[in-house]
């Protein structure tokens, strides 16, 4: 099962105000989110999932979608709660 944790483990922490940017890569992709809980500006909360140029036949060029953690949040509970196959709630 995957399960993405898109809670903050700061990097800078100053009060309740906290900025971080982490990232993971895979043989196929590269995820990052950035965070910075102070900000409201377009861009300052995203999570992004890039592919990573493979010698595989069905990748053909490089891709990424970018997404406010709040659309990763769902996409977080809607895999969570679908990924093994068994339905846990409704979408």
């Amino acid at each position: 099962m995957l399960i993405m944790d898109l809670n903050p483990v700061a990097s800078i922490k100053t009060g309740e105000y906290m900025q971080f940017n982490k990232s993971k890569s895979t043989k196929r992709f590269n995820f990052n989110i950035s965070r910075d809980t102070k900000s409201h500006r377009s861009g300052a909360n995203t999570v992004t999932i890039t592919t990573n140029a493979s010698d595989d036949s069905y990748l053909t060029s490089r891709s990424q979608i970018t997404m406010t953690v709040k659309e990763a949040k769902a996409f977080q509970n809607f895999l969570n709660s679908y990924i093994d196959g068994k339905s846990q709630q409704n979408a």
